[in-house]
């Protein structure tokens, strides 16, 4: 995947973010047996996915590889044929 960046741009970070923040929230009011805040905890990680389209239609997101670069970055690395074969 270091050829392209899946996922490394401010928008996934910040979504991604939010997200984990909502799953916490909702995790420690489970255990504490708060239902109120355990919804409340679930309604913050759609809010996550919110924010991160948003930012991406903002243009914090990635920007998409052309059929042509992709094809020009394939041959440019062929896949290595020693990897190929099964030991």
């Amino acid at each position: 995947m270091a050829g392209s960046s899946h996922g490394h741009t401010p928008a996934a970070w910040t979504g991604v973010t939010i997200s984990i923040i909502g799953f916490c929230i909702a995790g420690v009011f489970m255990v504490a047996a708060d239902p109120l805040g355990f919804v409340a905890g679930l309604a913050v990680i759609p809010l996550g996915a919110l924010v991160g389209l948003g930012m991406r239609a903002a243009g914090l997101g990635g920007v998409k590889e052309s059929d042509a670069a992709k094809q020009a970055r394939a041959a440019a690395n062929p896949p290595d044929t020693i990897a190929s074969f099964p030991i």
